[in-house]
C-alpha cells in the first residue's frame, strides 16, 4: 500500500537481534538509531534479549517500545547465559528471513545495517549467507584492541576463514542457515568458519566503530582472549570431525 511504513509489516524482512546485559543507558538511543536506519527501507523488527540484567535494561526496552510504537520485542533469560545464548534465543523467535545483530553497548553503528543488507542483495549469490562487519578503525581501549588482534591472528591462521574481524558484533546472516549450525557457548565468535563449514559463502564489509559512552564493558583479557583461544580448538575439532551432511537427490 502506498505510504505504508514497511517497518509495520506483519512479516518483517529483517530481524535485528540485540543481546543486552546491564545496558539501560544505551537502549533508548540504540533503538532510535536502529529505527532511523531501517524505517522506510526494510520491513523490520527489533528483538532485545536481556541476559540477566540487574539494572533497568528491561524497563528501558519497554519504554522505547511505548515511545516509538515500532515492532520492538523483549525476551528475558531467567539467568545469565552469555552472548551466544542470547543471540540464539533471539534468532529462534525471529520472524525475519535475515538476521542483523548488534552489540548492546552502542559501539556498532546501526546506520551500517543497510550497507550489509545491500552487499547481500547485490551479490546475487544464494551461497552468500553471512556478511560480516569489519571495524577498520577500533574505538576501544588498548587492551581490547590487543586481545582482539591476537585472537584474530591465531584464529585466522588456524581456521583460514578469510575474515579479518570475526569478533565484530554487527553482521547480517540467514536465519535458516544459522539454525542448522552446531550450538555451543561463544559460538558467535566463530560464525564465519561455521557458515563456511555449512557450505555458505562469507564476505566482510567495512563498518564504523564508536567509543562506549555509557555503561561498562563485560569483557576483559580473561573472557575475551584466553577463553576465545580455548574455544578455537573446539571449533577446529567440529570442522575436522563433523563435516556437514551431504545432500542427496531422490530418483
Amino acid at each position: 500500500m502506498t505510504g505504508t511504513d514497511p517497518s509495520l509489516s506483519a512479516a518483517p524482512r529483517v530481524s535485528v537481534v540485540v543481546p543486552v546485559c546491564n545496558e539501560a543507558e544505551n537502549v533508548g538511543t540504540l533503538t532510535d538509531e536502529i529505527c532511523a536506519a531501517l524505517r522506510g527501507r526494510y520491513a523490520f523488527e527489533v528483538i532485545y534479549v536481556d541476559d540477566g540484567s540487574t539494572d533497568a535494561t528491561p524497563a528501558a526496552v519497554i519504554a522505547a517500545r511505548q515511545r516509538l510504537g515500532e515492532d520492538i520485542r523483549l525476551l528475558r533469560h531467567a539467568r545469565r547465559s552469555g552472548q551466544s545464548a542470547a543471540v540464539c534465543t533471539g534468532v529462534r523467535v525471529a520472524r525475519g528471513e535475515w538476521i542483523a545483530t548488534l552489540d548492546g553497548d552502542g559501539q556498532n553503528d546501526p546506520a551500517d545495517i543497510p550497507a550489509l543488507l545491500a552487499a547481500m542483495e547485490k551479490a546475487g549469490d544464494e551461497r552468500l549467507r553471512l556478511v560480516m562487519g569489519n571495524r577498520t578503525t577500533r574505538k576501544d581501549t588498548w587492551l581490547r584492541r590487543l586481545s582482539s588482534r591476537v585472537a584474530n591472528g591465531v584464529r585466522g591462521s588456524l581456521l583460514r576463514d578469510g575474515t579479518p574481524d570475526t569478533g565484530c558484533g554487527i553482521k547480517v546472516f540467514s536465519r535458516s542457515t544459522f539454525l542448522e549450525l552446531p550450538r555451543f557457548d561463544h559460538m558467535h565468535r566463530f560464525l564465519p568458519a561455521l557458515f563456511q563449514r555449512a557450505g555458505s559463502r562469507v564476505i566482510s564489509v567495512p563498518v564504523g566503530h564508536r567509543p562506549r559512552t555509557a555503561g561498562r564493558s563485560k569483557y576483559g583479557l580473561h573472557n575475551r582472549l584466553w577463553v576465545g583461544i580455548v574455544d578455537l580448538f573446539g571449533v577446529m575439532w567440529i570442522i575436522r570431525r563433523h563435516p556437514p551432511p551431504v545432500s542427496a537427490a531422490e530418483e
